[in-house]
């Protein structure tokens, strides 16, 4: 490994706008919030991106400051292998690692796949998210959206029937996943699963809240349940087991790049199926994700679709298909 003694570290933290706003079961936002680490070295800088994540108590200011107390770690050269125990997965890791991997593919003259003996990312559909709104609202939207392939319904709990009914009729033939983002209950888990299932719905996302989800264990579930809130890196996984059919790895949650290769070979190993997802950000956020994505059977990647500008050198984008990054965007 390329040693990265005598680098220095430096943070900041990035806003960019969202087109319109993102609205999920826990509220809105009309701009993406992300923390840049920068590792330099011998003239090459390395970057990672992250969101900070208010569901598990981070904020931006935290997680600069927690990047920040990393940089004497950073000059005396840690390794990504020592930043697993030096820092706790979370978003600042995640720009750390990432970092730290886009530093050592440029001093390799590697692009990081091959840094870490991964297989070469291809493209890939991305699904593209619909806010949560009204039935009227969302069928607007899915309507606009309905040459898409894949779409991802944010539900919300009372009247997701008619929310999943309406957005279905707008978009007859796209695969549609769901995300509840924990608002459901016990008592409204198998009425609504129906509905998602009397549509067509290929996966329903975290229905129920995390530690709260013992129900899913003991229904017949009519699709497939992805694990989101419930799931964070490899510790995680086996508990899951009777509860989900699939987990979805975020580079935010297991804290980089690292730890997601891991979790999605472990995952695979119990027999899970793999969304690999992302918070709205930038390009520099979906960059390492798209490693996770061979192994991938949905890829949820949409962030920077969903603002009103990119970073430059970003991903490219062709209608959903989304591209692995040049060398000049990360790794």
């Amino acid at each position: 490994m390329t040693s990265m003694k005598f680098a220095a570290l430096a943070g900041r933290i990035e806003r960019f706008p969202i087109a319109g706003s993102f609205t999920i079961s826990r509220g809105a936002k009309t701009e993406a919030v992300t923390v840049v680490a920068e590792v330099s070295r011998a003239g090459l800088t390395g970057r990672g991106e992250c969101v900070p994540y208010p569901r598990y108590g981070e904020t931006p200011e935290a997680t600069l400051a927690a990047l920040q107390a990393m940089q004497q770690a950073v000059a005396d050269g840690i390794s990504r292998q020592a930043l697993q125990a030096a820092m706790a997965p979370g978003a600042a890791r995640n720009a750390l690692d990432c970092a730290l991997i886009d530093l050592e593919a440029k001093a390799a003259g590697l692009r990081a796949w091959n840094l870490l003996e991964r297989p070469v990312p291809g493209e890939r559909t991305t699904a593209y998210t619909i806010s949560l709104g009204t039935p009227e609202a969302m069928a607007a939207a899915t309507a606009k959206a309905a040459h898409r392939p894949l779409l991802k319904i944010k539900l919300g709990g009372d009247g997701d029937p008619e929310r999943i009914a309406a957005v279905r009729k707008a978009a007859p033939e796209s695969e549609l996943i769901v995300d509840a983002n924990e608002a459901w209950t016990e008592a409204s888990l198998e009425a609504n699963l129906a509905a998602c299932a009397a549509v067509g719905v290929t996966l329903v996302e975290q229905p129920l809240p995390a530690g709260q989800d013992e129900a899913l264990a003991r229904i017949k579930r009519p699709l497939a349940v992805c694990a989101d809130e419930s799931v964070h890196d490899r510790s995680s996984l086996a508990p899951l087991r009777e509860r989900y059919d699939a987990v979805n790895i975020k580079l935010d949650k297991t804290g980089g790049l690292t730890e997601a290769l891991a979790m999605a070979d472990a995952a695979q190993a119990l027999g899970f199926e793999i969304m690999i997802g992302c918070m709205v950000a930038s390009s520099l956020s979906m960059a390492p994700a798209m490693l996770v994505t061979p192994q991938a059977r949905f890829v949820d990647l949409d962030g920077p679709l969903l603002l009103a500008r990119d970073r430059d050198h970003g991903l490219r984008y062709d209608g959903s298909l989304v591209y692995p990054p040049e060398a000049s965007l990360w790794g």
